[in-house]
């Protein structure tokens, strides 16, 4: 978990005991990922993002470049890691639900090495100084791609299942889509009047989904660039 409070804390869910505290970050966590390899990544007010060691909590690196405030992060190996053996694109598996454990856990580590692509997890950051980073956090500090075009802060980034991708909400009413191997721009979805606060890919990276102060929700195709199905109906913020 992380706070307002400057600190990470890693917590036993089964005791409900806490284990141990990060601390080196100097204003409000915004956003933290676990990654596969032993790493937990954090992005902060402080305008940095630190790699720590799960194991002891020993700080890696940090990793420095952002303007201003860090608002989120996301790992190329983010779907991969939330639904382990279990692909929801290929819809259920009688094979799967009854597999032992250790071909679950086989399984998992399949998927998840799939994701990564025979590379490193990479690690992308959205920021209220209008950029993205790409970065190569298990061994580097220094970023592999800076991706600019957005006219307002980004509140949420985040790598399509096949990690091919990069989806980027933004204040300044759209979604851009960018490589998710180079950081290279791809496009822009337009189509909200307010700013844009959510994303979400589904589970065969063709479609995407985005929530908007407009009070829409907004389904694109991502093989047309067009939106597939506007859903309005909300009286408020979405």
């Amino acid at each position: 978990s992380s706070s307002k409070d400057t600190t990470i804390k890693i917590w036993d869910c089964i005791l409900s005991q806490l284990i141990r505290t990060l601390s080196s970050h100097t204003k409000s966590v915004t956003c933290i990922k676990w990654g596969g390899e032993g790493l937990i990544y954090s992005s902060s007010q402080d305008r940095t993002i630190k790699v720590w060691r799960a194991d002891d909590g020993v700080l890696c690196r940090t990793l420095q470049g952002h303007a201003h405030w860090v608002n989120h992060l996301a790992l190329n190996t983010d779907y991969a890691l939330r639904t382990g053996a279990f692909d929801p694109s290929k819809g259920s598996s009688d094979e799967l639900v009854t597999a032992e454990n250790d071909t679950l856990k086989e399984r998992a580590l399949q998927r998840y090495t799939h994701a990564k692509g025979g590379r490193r997890e990479r690690l992308v950051s959205g920021s209220d100084d209008f950029t993205l980073f790409l970065w190569d956090p298990e061994e580097s500090k220094k970023p592999l791609a800076r991706m600019t075009g957005h006219q307002a802060l980004i509140n949420q980034v985040s790598f399509s299942p096949d990690g091919r991708m990069i989806a980027s909400a933004s204040f300044d009413k759209s979604v851009k889509i960018w490589n998710g191997d180079s950081g290279k721009y791809i496009i822009s979805l337009r189509g909200h009047v307010n700013s844009v606060y959510q994303i979400a890919w589904s589970a065969d990276s063709r479609l995407l989904c985005s929530g908007s102060a407009d009070s829409t929700l907004k389904v694109w195709d991502l093989k047309t660039k067009k939106i597939m199905e506007d859903l309005p109906g909300h009286a408020d913020e979405v």
